[in-house]
């Protein structure tokens, strides 16, 4: 076992197919340690270099340190944590297509060039050599991409043919993106959009901390959040980010499924007195989620904490549209977590919202602003969880500020305040929600 800010700590390792590299020794040996009451098993989801997600750990570590240290959360005397880090191979979602100002024009400044760099960049995502050879298929194409509708075509298709379609799902619009033609996927994405502003916050008669009617931060409408780019060549930028964003959708998905959730299983089994904390961020929260709906018997997490998890806001619903509910409900209706489950969310991530502005334009809309709560597609770190019956809007709160948990409640942990982007994640005011919900565990 190693150390984080004096918190006992593991590690498990996972390649693309959900394998374990290495052993499942360590983070068992923490979780079949006596002295340990609580361990908080925790998922990055932003980063292919495995130290900077050590370092999203040992950051959040420290928080959790000094929160602990100040004795600003009650009832943890007699506790011990220990936090187990999952390494997996993820991928960054590029955020470099958001432009300041209002809707961006349809004449894209993207050149073929910034198009080649970007597929060769997805080249360690899809390493074998079919997908190498589909690549250099979709490269050849970029030259006559402006003047070859066959062109653009024929680009969609090589691309989707990369991807899972077990995957695809109503919810971000991925079931569209293999069913209609290649032609009409580029002719869609060439709409340029624009990210909806922050909105009213309304609903919640048992909303935590301040009022849940306060209006979202300060950052500003549309123009502060930034547009996608449009025409042939914004078209073919987004394709390839959302390619990014289906693969690792779909990895993390597999791993938390097959590969997270029977280590936890086991030690659970194992220790059925310690209390299981799963943490995730970005594709991280998809992965814990995934792990959760795969695990086998009820109760068996205390508390679930997404922290600007890259999925849909209606990941948790009840019937968001007649006949389908939310892929990961049955978390929820299978009381698989016991305490609280803390969803933070804020306008002010931009890279959540920019997979769902993707996937309206997939679909077919062509609204001038997207991304709300409103909005069918919209991201569950833009929004928190909609058309969830147990969900309770709230706020994150700062240090010592007065959380009343419910048990198996969802709490929209409104953190416009504190969470400046989609990676500030790690904060003092994260750390004590964290406690705080463990606390009443």
């Amino acid at each position: 076992m190693n150390d984080l800010s004096g918190f006992p700590s593991a590690e498990v390792q996972f390649d693309r197919d959900a394998g374990v590299v290495g052993s499942t020794d360590n983070l068992l040996g923490l979780a079949t340690d006596p002295a340990v009451t609580d361990l908080m098993v925790v998922s990055h989801g932003w980063n292919n270099d495995m130290s900077e997600a050590r370092q999203l750990y040992s950051r959040l570590a420290a928080s959790l340190r000094t929160v602990l240290d100040s004795g600003a959360v009650a009832g943890l005397a007699d506790r011990s944590i220990g936090i187990a880090g999952v390494l997996w191979p993820s991928k960054k979602f590029a955020e470099t297509d958001l432009v300041p100002g209002g809707a961006a024009a349809a004449a894209s400044p993207i050149d073929g060039g910034r198009l080649l760099a970007q597929i060769e960049d997805l080249r360690d995502l899809f390493p074998d050599a079919a997908a190498q050879q589909t690549l250099d298929a979709v490269s050849a194409l970029v030259p006559t991409l402006q003047d070859k509708s066959s062109a653009r075509t024929a680009f969609a298709d090589h691309l989707r043919s990369l991807l899972d379609r077990a995957a695809a799902d109503p919810e971000d619009a991925s079931t569209d993106l293999f069913t209609q033609p290649g032609g009409i996927i580029m002719d869609r994405l060439a709409v340029p959009v624009s990210l909806a502003p922050p909105r009213q916050v309304t609903g919640g008669a048992a909303a935590l901390g301040p009022a849940a009617d306060a209006r979202r931060g300060t950052v500003g409408g549309a123009a502060g959040l930034g547009s996608l780019l449009g025409g042939v060549m914004g078209a073919a930028r987004n394709l390839l980010n959302f390619t990014t964003y289906y693969e690792m959708k779909t990895r993390s998905g597999r791993i938390g499924e097959h590969g997270l959730a029977p280590v936890i299983a086991h030690a659970h089994k194992t220790r059925p007195e310690l209390r299981v904390h799963l943490v995730g961020h970005s594709f991280g929260g998809r992965l814990v989620s995934a792990t959760a709906k795969a695990l086998p018997d009820e109760d068996t997490l205390s508390t679930l904490t997404l922290l600007q998890a890259a999925f849909s806001h209606y990941g948790f619903a009840e019937n968001w549209t007649p006949g389908q509910s939310g892929f990961f409900r049955n978390v929820v209706s299978d009381k698989k977590v016991t305490g609280p489950v803390l969803i933070t969310d804020t306008a002010n991530d931009r890279a959540v919202g920019i997979a769902y502005a993707i996937a309206s334009r997939i679909a077919g809309q062509v609204a001038a602003a997207v991304g709300d709560a409103d909005d069918i597609y919209g991201g569950l770190g833009r929004n928190g969880a909609q058309k969830t019956p147990e969900a309770i809007s709230a706020q994150l709160l700062d240090t010592g500020g007065r959380y009343a948990w419910n048990a198996r409640a969802l709490h929209n942990l409104l953190a416009d305040r504190f969470i400046t982007s989609h990676s500030d994640v790690t904060g003092l005011q994260v750390a004590y929600a964290l406690l705080s919900a463990l606390s009443t565990t």
